[in-house]
């Protein structure tokens, strides 16, 4: 089993910035054996959206309309997950969770709602 810990989320500003953190504790599953993390969100009323994806040699993958404005990065020595969050908007308002899988899962951003473990999840609000 896999527990991971969303924090960060909170409210600002249209044009502000937030930096979302994920702590992965684990026995089974430790969170450098997860093939791919990522973080995703799901807005009232919406389905869950991939936002943006990382896999174990680096690379990442992005949703379009977030591409340029969030960036995903983790720290390997302190086993967190971060998505940081630059000049966000309205429409970026949505309950944020991290999430990872163990097996490789290609498609990128899109299928990390699909990643076997999830957090419960931290709270974005942008105003206008």
């Amino acid at each position: 089993q896999v527990q991971l810990v969303e924090s960060g989320g909170g409210s600002v500003q249209s044009g502000g910035s937030l930096r979302l953190s994920c702590a992965v504790y684990g026995y089974t599953y430790s969170f450098y054996s997860l093939s791919c993390r990522g973080w995703f969100r799901q807005a009232p009323g919406k389905e869950r959206e991939g936002v943006a994806a990382i896999y174990s040699d680096g690379s990442t993958s992005y949703l379009d309309s977030v591409e340029g404005r969030f960036t995903i990065y983790q720290d390997n020595a302190k086993a967190i997950l971060y998505l940081q969050m630059n000049n966000l908007t309205p429409e970026d308002t949505a309950m944020y969770y991290c999430a990872g899988e163990p097996a490789y899962a290609s498609g990128g951003y899109s299928q990390v709602p699909n990643f076997r473990y999830r957090g419960q999840g931290t709270q974005v609000t942008v105003s206008s």
